[in-house]
C-alpha cells in the first residue's frame, strides 16, 4: 500500500533534496475535530486540531521527520537533544527509525513517566541531568558543536520547517486561515512554526493567542515548564504582529481546561496541551479558532491521580454500585 508521508505531502517547501531517505512513521494529516460543547460553550466556532494523535503522541514527530531525515542524509550516525519529554520521545523513536543512535539530556525530577517509557522502550541513551531544561539545552547545544551529535531540538531549522505543516493542513482542513489559533507557549518553537505555516500559505495570519504558565519554572504543565524560551523573540513578534497576546495562565485554569476538553469533548490530553483552550478562555476570541492539543493524555497518566476524579471502591453488588453512582 502506497502511504504519502507528510514530507512528501508537502516536500516542495521543505529541506528536502532529491535523494534525501524520508524517515517517517507516518507522521501529520492529523484531525481537525468541531469541539460542539464548547463551541456552544463560548459562542464562537472551535476547531481542535489533534496533534496528539501524531505516532508518538506530540506535535513534535512533524519536525523530527526532517530533522532526522537530513541528519541521516548529511551523513550522522547519532542525534541528540533536551526534553521536557515529547522531544525525547520522538527523537528516540526518529533515530530508531533511521537506524542511528540517539542521546537524550533530561532535566533531573521534570520529566512524566509516560515519556521516558516510550524513550527508553526505542533504546536511546538517557541522561538524567542535575539542572533545569535550559541548562540541559545548553549542553546538548555544545556536544552538537562538537560533531560527535546533530541537535534535533527545535534549535535546529529543519524541525520549524516540519512543524510549520500544521500551519498548512489547517488552511486545507477548513479552506482558509481561521481568525485565531491558540496553543501551548513553552519553548515558543510552535508558535514560531505556525506563523512561518501560515505566512507560506499567503493567505492570511490569524490572531495567535499562546497559553503560557504564569510560574513557567514550577507549573504543573510539564511540557512547558521551560524559564528560558530558546524562540521567545521570534514568537512574541509574530504574536504581537498577529493583534494576538501571549496569556499567562495560573495552574488551575490549565487543569480547568484539560477538565473541559476531556468531560466535554472526549478529547485526552497532557495537561499542557489544554493551554490554547485556557487562553481562549481567559482571554476571549471570536469567529472561528482552532485550538492546538500538541500532546495525548498518555504522555502524562500521573497528572490524572492529581487532577482527576478518583476512582470508588464498592462490593459486587446491585445495591452497593447504585450507591457507590448516588
Amino acid at each position: 500500500m502506497d502511504v504519502i508521508t507528510l514530507a512528501e505531502r508537502y516536500r516542495d517547501r521543505l529541506p528536502l533534496e532529491p535523494g534525501d531517505r524520508v524517515v517517517s512513521l507516518g507522521e501529520g494529516s492529523t484531525p481537525l475535530v468541531y469541539a460542539d460543547a464548547l463551541s456552544s460553550e463560548l459562542g464562537l466556532d472551535l476547531w481542535l486540531k489533534l496533534e496528539s494523535m501524531n505516532p508518538t503522541g506530540s506535535f513534535k514527530d512533524r519536525g523530527m521527520t526532517v530533522a532526522v531525515s537530513r541528519a541521516l542524509a548529511q551523513g550522522a550516525t547519532a542525534v541528540i537533544c533536551a526534553s521536557t519529554g515529547n522531544t525525547a520521545a520522538s527523537a528516540a523513536a526518529y533515530a530508531a527509525r533511521a537506524g542511528m543512535e540517539a542521546a537524550i539530556l533530561l532535566p533531573q525530577g521534570a520529566v512524566s513517566l509516560g515519556k521516558l517509557a516510550q524513550a527508553r522502550a526505542a533504546g536511546a541513551r538517557l541522561l538524567e541531568v542535575r539542572g533545569t531544561f535550559d541548562q540541559a539545552l545548553r549542553a546538548a547545544s555544545a556536544l552538537a558543536a562538537t560533531g560527535r551529535h546533530v541537535l534535533v531540538n527545535s534549535l535546529n531549522p529543519d524541525r520549524i520547517e516540519g512543524q510549520k505543516t500544521a500551519a498548512f493542513e489547517i488552511a486545507e482542513g477548513l479552506g482558509r486561515v481561521p481568525d485565531a489559533l491558540a496553543l501551548p507557549y513553552g519553548g515558543g518553537g510552535n508558535t514560531r512554526a505556525y506563523a512561518r505555516g501560515f505566512t507560506e500559505w499567503d493567505a492570511g495570519t490569524p490572531r495567535f493567542l499562546a497559553g503560557a504558565a504564569a510560574r513557567r519554572g514550577e507549573t504543573l504543565a510539564s511540557a512547558i515548564r521551560i524559564v528560558d524560551p530558546a524562540h521567545r523573540a521570534e514568537a512574541e513578534t509574530a504574536v504581537r504582529d498577529s493583534g494576538g497576546a501571549v496569556v499567562a495562565l495560573t495552574d488551575d485554569e490549565i487543569v480547568d481546561a484539560w477538565r473541559a476538553l476531556a468531560e466535554q469533548e472526549g478529547v485526552f490530553c497532557e495537561p499542557a496541551s489544554a493551554a490554547g483552550l485556557a487562553a481562549v478562555r481567559k482571554l476571549g476570541a471570536s469567529g472561528t479558532v482552532v485550538v492546538v492539543v500538541t500532546g495525548h493524555g498518555l504522555k502524562d497518566p500521573d497528572a490524572v491521580d492529581r487532577i482527576a476524579a478518583p476512582i470508588v471502591g464498592v462490593d459486587a453488588d446491585a445495591d452497593a454500585i447504585a450507591e457507590g453512582l448516588a
